[in-house]
């Protein structure tokens, strides 16, 4: 309540001037000063430029809807929160979404995310820990949600690689090729993760479920 009180108390003191139309303008709440947290990917200066548009309005009138608007232009920001802080400031929390894998669709090129949103390739350089796609978000999407239920070992994958007949491959860090077939691939790489810690398979660097109720090694 004293806070409230205060606040009216400034508006009063600060009332500058009333316009033909009659609306107040108080230069004191002009935005002057925004401040970015939690960012680690996003540049602090970069979210600050393109906010550019905000700046010198007033704090009582900046509407989220405009903020939101520019800040979910960029496609690395998953969601944030804004808290004003009067008279001038503006603090604006970053959420980034993270990238998990390098998408290769034809003839583009992006970062995709745990929730499989594409991001602009050109805004990040971070491909050397990261796997390969080879094939399209939509498809991507049912393939990565369905290891995640049987708790696949994202860590341990190269590259993620897309056929014509709707049949994956799996390429691992240690050099293994795992050939899914299209229908089965989730008990295929349940068994897959039963055998692979087991001593006298550690040998074999191919596994081929391709032909039904069969695993072919090499």
């Amino acid at each position: 309540m004293k806070k409230r009180i205060i606040i009216a108390l400034i508006l009063l003191i600060t009332l500058t001037t009333i316009t033909s139309d009659q609306k107040i303008i108080f230069s004191i709440f002009s935005l002057k000063k925004i401040t970015i947290e939690n960012n680690s990917l996003l540049k602090e200066n970069d979210i600050k430029k393109s906010l550019e548009p905000i700046y010198d309005k007033n704090l009582f009138q900046l509407n989220n809807k405009e903020i939101k608007k520019i800040l979910l232009q960029n496609s690395l920001i998953d969601s944030f929160k804004i808290k004003k802080k009067y008279p001038n400031t503006l603090e604006i929390e970053i959420f980034e979404k993270k990238p998990i894998a390098i998408l290769f669709d034809k003839k583009q090129k992006f970062y995709i995310s745990e929730k499989i949103d594409l991001i602009d390739y050109n805004m990040l350089n971070i491909d050397n820990n990261l796997p390969y796609v080879l094939g399209n978000k939509d498809d991507f999407k049912i393939f990565y949600d369905n290891l995640r239920k049987i708790k696949f070992p994202f860590n341990s994958v190269k590259k993620y690689i897309l056929y014509e007949n709707n049949r994956w491959d799996l390429e691992t860090l240690n050099n293994k090729t795992i050939k899914l077939s299209p229908q089965n691939y989730k008990d295929n790489l349940e068994h897959y993760l039963n055998l692979i810690n087991k001593k006298e398979f550690k040998k074999y660097n191919l596994y081929d479920y391709r032909i039904k109720n069969q695993l072919i090694l090499k």
